[in-house]
């Protein structure tokens, strides 16, 4: 057994850890116990033998299994918090069984889409040093690319109509009282260039090399609320790969939207800062900033929709088409009657057809084209379609 695996095991959970969280879990009480208790003898070098491990780790995955149904039953919001985190800690422990069993660079391969899983399903937020030295180690070794990805040639910025209010990197009050308190969309520009990742992202074997492991949710197809839609779990370098390497021909259009990136990979979030606007609320402590990534290649298309939050959409690299329009025009939107698309609308506002939707003629639109290093202001339920342009990388924050 390697040191490095060794050292790795400190940061598992001990009993006093999660002893209150079980309370009323009586199955995963038991596995959990029995699981602390044998990584504690390995720690200490006091293990009892293979019948020991190998009745552990079968409880350990059938545990696993369990919770993975409960969190499949129903819908994934209504999930109690418990039931991810205790996902999550047998994931952890089901990593650490298998590579007691072996540490080859498959059995690696397998527990990196077991630790995956468990950042998408469950709740790791307890456990985030043990998140990152699991990664850093499960990776070491890992698959090459095959082909070296493109360096993305930085987009000039060209002069653009624009139907909103713009700003030139307002200051927090001016943004307070020229956008936030009167629910003024706006474009800020310059406002992200400090940001390292303007750069850093732009070399796509960087966002290969730090991210390419990781297993994430993509859109397939340009356009989510189309019949063709599906989604897919993928690595994120057979991702980059299809979308962005030499041999990409004609590959179907993928998109990773709305994407929690950052908290799955901390590595990326160091290239970004959490704009201070985000700061702002209506209350003296606004709630927490949902973070979410967006990346794919030119020809990527969100339809008219709305969000629920205030909405920062900032743009890392290339640019993107934006249609907005607002809440008072809503019943002349024609939204989608399924709960599932209810803040969708059912028009192609880049292609309006009035014989359809002759309603759409009431309706003000605002255009205009975010580029990179700028941000767009969106108050809650405001109206927004946005087309890539180019292969485009855009980070937006929620708050409320």
């Amino acid at each position: 057994m390697d040191s490095s695996f060794l050292e790795l095991i400190k940061f598992l959970p001990r009993w006093g850890n999660i002893e209150d969280l079980l309370q009323d879990e009586i199955e995963a009480r038991y596995i959990l116990k029995k699981g602390t208790t044998y990584m504690e003898r390995i720690r200490s070098g006091d293990s009892n033998g293979d019948s020991e491990e190998e009745e552990t780790r079968y409880l350990m995955c059938a545990l696993v299994d369990r919770n993975w149904e409960r969190i499949h039953t129903g819908h994934f919001s209504r999930v109690p918090l418990a039931i991810r985190k205790i996902y999550a800690i047998g994931c952890y422990f089901k990593i650490f069984f298998l590579l007691l069993e072996s540490t080859s660079p498959a059995q690696r391969e397998l527990c990196s889409g077991i630790l995956d899983e468990a950042q998408l399903l469950g709740c790791m937020d307890d456990w985030s040093d043990l998140k990152v030295a699991l990664m850093d180690y499960l990776d070491k070794g890992g698959s090459e690319s095959p082909e070296p990805l493109p360096i993305l040639v930085p987009l000039n910025r060209i002069l653009s109509s624009c139907d909103i209010a713009q700003l030139e990197a307002p200051s927090l009050n001016e943004f307070k009282t020229k956008c936030f308190q009167p629910e003024q969309p706006t474009l800020l520009l310059n406002t992200i260039h400090h940001w390292p990742a303007l750069e850093k992202w732009l070399d796509l074997n960087y966002l290969l090399q730090v991210a390419g492991n990781r297993t994430v949710p993509i859109e397939i197809g340009s356009n989510y609320a189309s019949e063709e839609w599906s989604q897919q779990l993928v690595k994120i370098r057979d991702f980059l790969q299809r979308q962005f390497g030499k041999n990409k021909g004609n590959q179907e259009i993928e998109y990773l939207a709305q994407h929690e990136l950052f908290s799955q990979i901390p590595a990326l979030k160091r290239d970004i800062c959490i704009p201070d606007y985000c700061t702002i609320g209506k209350e003296d402590q606004p709630g927490a900033v949902d973070i979410k990534a967006w990346l794919g290649p030119a020809g990527t298309i969100s339809p008219m929709h709305y969000d629920p939050k205030h909405n920062l959409l900032c743009q890392v690299f290339g640019s993107k088409k934006i249609i907005l329009a607002a809440p008072k025009d809503t019943e002349n939107l024609y939204p989608h009657e399924s709960e599932f698309l209810g803040n969708t609308s059912q028009i192609d506002a880049a292609n309006l057809d009035f014989d359809s939707h002759p309603l759409v003629r009431k309706v003000k639109f605002f255009e205009l084209l975010l580029q990179p290093g700028d941000c767009l202001y969106m108050p809650p339920k405001w109206w927004h379609y946005v087309r890539s342009e180019a292969p485009s990388f855009s980070v937006s924050f929620w708050w409320e």
